[in-house]
């Protein structure tokens, strides 16, 4: 088996998401007595602000000019995302990271950096990376495949979860399949210890993209509407997390949420690692949210700081939208 300072050598360099800005441009007609001429030039803001448009005309013509309208300023949404989580109370010692993505517009935003263990969330990519082997060998899962995923992502049984953890190969199966997804920051744990892969709250976006979003997927229909029905099936007691975001606090059967949530209480500190992935409808929309924490000194101070962040995320584009 690959060491994980070998599987770290092998990984692409994170890519940055680019930031989009806007040129605007015009065009002047000058009609002359042979004929009509035509150039363009660059607009530029006049002294009020407002975008303008000059030029001479030929001598002896006629000058049209086309009326441009201001150019829409820039939005940062990593800016307005980091305001949102200024109102957001967050425990001493604990640490917080999130992104969301509008997977319409797509827009998104990031809060938050460094990797986090996944706990249970990993469950998730585990799933992928099953489905991605069965899609490549051409076959469906096994009634025990099948079995263990519904236990695994419903119920978060993690003895299910070890049994799939080896059917695609322990780490180096979850690192070569999230290689495929686009997912440049994760790294599965040693061994057996799944729950100690290491993640980003903006590679968990890129993994419930793959999932809720059929454009540039690995995952078939097929697979991606199988692991979307288990995350809509969540257990009684564990529906808490980015469901908070969700229209009418989420309701109770999954009908405006889809998640997998993950709590560990760190043997070596007593402290807990919090997290939880999963698309949100709100205001009719939907949008993929992904919040990782450490540091709660218990998992209910954990759960409230991640509902909080899933909340001040995915407030980035509604409240832009009110």
């Amino acid at each position: 088996m690959a060491s994980s300072r070998a599987r770290r050598a092998r990984r692409a360099p994170r890519r940055r998401t680019p930031v989009w800005s806007a040129l605007v441009a015009f065009a002047v007609v000058g009609a002359t007595a042979t004929g009509a001429v035509y150039w363009q030039g660059h607009a530029r803001p006049g002294a009020d602000g407002a975008v303008s448009s000059s030029s001479s005309a030929p001598s002896g013509g006629e000058a049209a000019v086309e009326t441009v309208e201001p150019a829409e300023p820039v939005v940062d949404d990593d800016a307005r995302l980091a305001a949102a989580m200024a109102s957001v109370t967050v425990p001493d010692g604990a640490e917080v990271s999130v992104a969301v993505l509008d997977p319409d517009s797509g827009g998104s935003a990031s809060y938050g950096t460094g990797a986090f263990d996944t706990a249970s969330i990993v469950k998730v990519d585990i799933l992928a990376a099953l489905l991605l082997r069965a899609q490549d060998a051409g076959r469906s899962l096994t009634a025990s495949e099948k079995a263990y995923a519904t236990a695994m992502i419903e119920n978060s049984d993690n003895d299910s979860a070890s049994a799939l953890w080896e059917a695609i190969g322990t780490a180096d199966g979850l690192d070569a399949a999230n290689a495929r997804f686009g997912l440049t920051g994760t790294e599965g744990g040693e061994g057996p210890l799944w729950g100690l892969t290491r993640t980003t709250a903006a590679d968990q976006v890129v993994l419930l993209r793959q999932i809720f979003v059929a454009e540039g997927s690995a995952l078939s229909e097929a697979s991606r509407t199988y692991v979307r029905g288990l995350m809509e099936r969540i257990a009684d007691g564990q529906r808490w997390g980015v469901s908070a975001a969700a229209d009418a606090a989420g309701g109770t059967d999954g009908s405006a949420w889809a998640l997998k949530n993950g709590w560990l209480q760190r043997s070596t500190t007593g402290l807990w690692v919090v997290n939880s992935i999963g698309r949100v409808e709100s205001g009719g929309h939907g949008y993929l949210v992904a919040v990782v924490s450490r540091g709660s000194g218990t998992q209910a101070e954990g759960i409230s700081l991640t509902e909080a962040a899933a909340r001040a995320a995915v407030s980035v584009f509604t409240d832009e939208a009110a």
